[in-house]
């Protein structure tokens, strides 16, 4: 008969506990739980994506032409269109885009908005839809103080 010291590979193997340890199990569960939420993130909804970039876009150029109408002292208006969308006021050395991103992007609403040139404005707001897919919508909003910032519609 065979005598097997605490601990060895033999006393496992003897009482059948080979193959994985828990620690082992753990890891691997670990690593695919990581894959799939890398696998998830990486398969968003493109419409919402282009949404998403239409919109920080728009809040960027809103502050742009509110920088420039108190620089120049100049009032200037956005306003939407149904190809894209104008600024009236801005200096024509400094054109900014008029064109949306992903062409499927359109205001729902008023869409129109006073930029400057006092320092404070009054609260305003546009919201952005996609035209295949209403549901998903942003709002690019300031409070009249604080710079246009993207949220969702409440």
């Amino acid at each position: 008969m065979q005598i097997l010291a605490a601990g060895s590979k033999h006393r496992r193997r003897a009482r059948g506990l080979g193959g994985f340890t828990l620690l082992e199990l753990l890891v691997v569960l670990s690593i695919m739980a990581l894959a799939t939420v890398g696998v998830g993130l990486s398969m968003r909804d493109g419409t919402q994506a282009k949404l998403e970039r239409d919109a920080e876009r728009l809040a960027a150029l809103l502050e742009s032409a509110r920088a420039q109408s108190r620089a120049s002292g100049v009032p200037v208006r956005w306003l939407a269109l149904p190809e894209g969308f104008r600024f009236d006021g801005l200096p024509s050395q400094h054109p900014l885009p008029t064109r949306w991103l992903d062409p499927s992007t359109h205001v729902r609403g008023p869409g129109h908005l006073v930029l400057g040139p006092e320092p404070l404005i009054g609260p305003q707001q546009v919201i952005l839809t996609q035209s295949g897919h209403p549901e998903h919508a942003l709002r690019v909003a300031t409070d009249g103080l604080r710079p246009f910032a993207v949220g969702a519609v409440q």
